[in-house]
């Protein structure tokens, strides 16, 4: 679907977040006479009473007869499709779109979608999506970087750019696939069980991320052979190229390698940790499919800003070193975090929205690799999976494997964390669970933590390079 075919329709936006406004100026922009009823919640109902548009109304009533008064609805990612009112108003003829989709469906006139690179993964694909742009612009193109990242794409609907690094949720990956783009090429990193709230279980978020390699078709797919799902894709449709073995780039230790010829040594390499190293592997394997030289661009990723909140070493208070790993919301991820720092007495701040994700594979973990101290957030605060994570380590806990405490917040995380940790240590903020109750996103959290921390959140930075540059 293109803007243009809202024209004439009862349309909706539903969700007021930077994609409901993106999408908001993007309709406005093409159809400046079309009437809108933004469908949101009443804080942001006064939001919209107070915008110079005549033509646009808002509306706080989202149920399924609600839904079905309109003919399309464009959907926020955040919001699920697989709720019950979104299926009563799709059997009444309510289409629901995104802008996602309209954006791929502005510019895929014939289904290609040449220069374009889209970036999915459990984790990874931030990170994947901004060294995938600075190695760009390092070879002197013109790049756009937005999408799941931190800018809609419909606030570049008429960007002009040599190259198109989209990142992109398993909330957006198959509007692709739904307006029938095809990317040039599609990075997958990895895949874990995530977002099973929004999906409803497992198998279905599985399918809905790999849809943007299993139904959008890209002309390449770049797939981690290191993760066991993705090894097991046989895609007709697309060439693979594989990252993370022999086969392709991979590392040895420290050393970075394109098959069989060493390239460079990663250690300087502002990239903490192995699997943010993995992530440089597929960047430059995207590049290769590109028709680049990825072991001539390798060398601009000494230059590369890291991204906030990601294993950000804030410095050092009172003997202690403070690390910023709030993006993190798996279990898995918190895993990879403790990795980095194998070897150091670390307290590692664990817990936060409780969306039913196992955490057997940490509890196991630990019986082997547990840090010095584990402290879970979130006693006595509801919908939070602190109290069911410190459950399942009490145990270990018990044995003398690790000292365990819980929390109520993360001001008491952190005092928790002081108190045990001998000078030379580290506090690791790596939850492993999103920041949903106490705090709107990740990005909040960190900030907090930093304050709490005795650093100036403002210092932290944003994500570069975002927009076409």
């Amino acid at each position: 679907m293109r803007i243009g075919e809202l024209d004439g329709q009862r349309v909706a936006l539903w969700g007021w977040g930077s994609e409901g406004r993106a999408a908001h100026r993007a309709v406005r922009a093409r159809l400046p006479h079309l009437p809108l009823t933004v469908i949101c919640n009443e804080s942001e109902a006064a939001q919209i009473a107070a915008l110079d548009d005549r033509l646009v109304q808002a509306s706080t009533q989202a149920d399924g007869q609600a839904l079905a008064e309109f003919e399309v609805i464009v959907k926020s990612p955040g919001i699920s499709p697989y709720r019950g009112e979104v299926d009563y108003a799709a059997t009444r003829g309510t289409r629901f779109t995104s802008g996602t989709a309209l954006w791929f469906g502005e510019r895929a006139h014939d289904g290609t979608m040449a220069h374009t690179i889209c970036v999915t993964g459990t984790k990874g694909k931030s990170t994947t999506s901004a060294l995938l742009a600075h190695l760009l612009r390092a070879a002197g193109r013109r790049t756009a970087l937005a999408g799941n990242i931190g800018l809609p794409l419909l606030d570049l609907l008429d960007g002009q750019a040599e190259a198109w690094v989209i990142e992109l949720s398993s909330y957006q990956t198959r509007d692709v696939a739904a307006v029938g783009a095809r990317p040039q090429v599609a990075i997958v990193t990895n895949i874990h069980p995530e977002h099973l709230d929004w999906h409803g279980s497992q198998q279905r978020y599985v399918e809905d991320k790999l849809a943007l390699v299993t139904q959008a078709a890209p002309r390449v797919a770049v797939l981690n052979a290191a993760d066991p799902t993705l090894a097991a894709l046989r895609l007709p449709e697309s060439e693979i190229q594989w990252y993370g073995d022999a086969r392709g780039w991979h590392l040895r230790e420290d050393a970075l390698y394109r098959g069989d010829d060493h390239v460079l040594d990663t250690t300087a390499l502002p990239l903490p940790g192995r699997h943010n190293r993995s992530n440089l592997c597929a960047a430059l394997t995207a590049l290769d499919a590109l028709g680049f030289d990825g072991a001539a661009l390798a060398r601009h990723a000494a230059s590369f800003q890291p991204l906030p909140h990601r294993l950000q070493v804030l410095g050092e208070r009172d003997g202690v070193t403070c690390v910023d790993d709030s993006i993190s919301t798996t279990p898995m991820a918190t895993l990879a975090a403790l990795e980095l720092y194998a070897g150091r007495d670390v307290a590692v701040l664990v817990g936060g929205h409780d969306r039913g994700l196992p955490w057997d594979a940490f509890a196991q973990a630990m019986r082997t690799h547990a840090p010095r101290v584990v402290v879970t957030m979130g006693q006595g605060v509801a919908n939070q999976n602190g109290p069911r994570i410190h459950a399942l380590l009490e145990p270990l806990a018990r044995g003398g494997r690790f000292e365990l405490c819980a929390a109520t917040d993360l001001a008491d995380a952190l005092r928790h964390a002081r108190k045990a940790l001998p000078r030379g240590g580290v506090i690791l903020l790596s939850p492993g669970a999103p920041s949903f109750g106490p705090y709107p996103n990740y990005i909040a959290r960190g900030r907090h933590f930093a304050q709490l921390a005795g650093f100036d959140p403002d210092a932290l930075g944003g994500i570069a390079g975002m927009g076409i540059a």
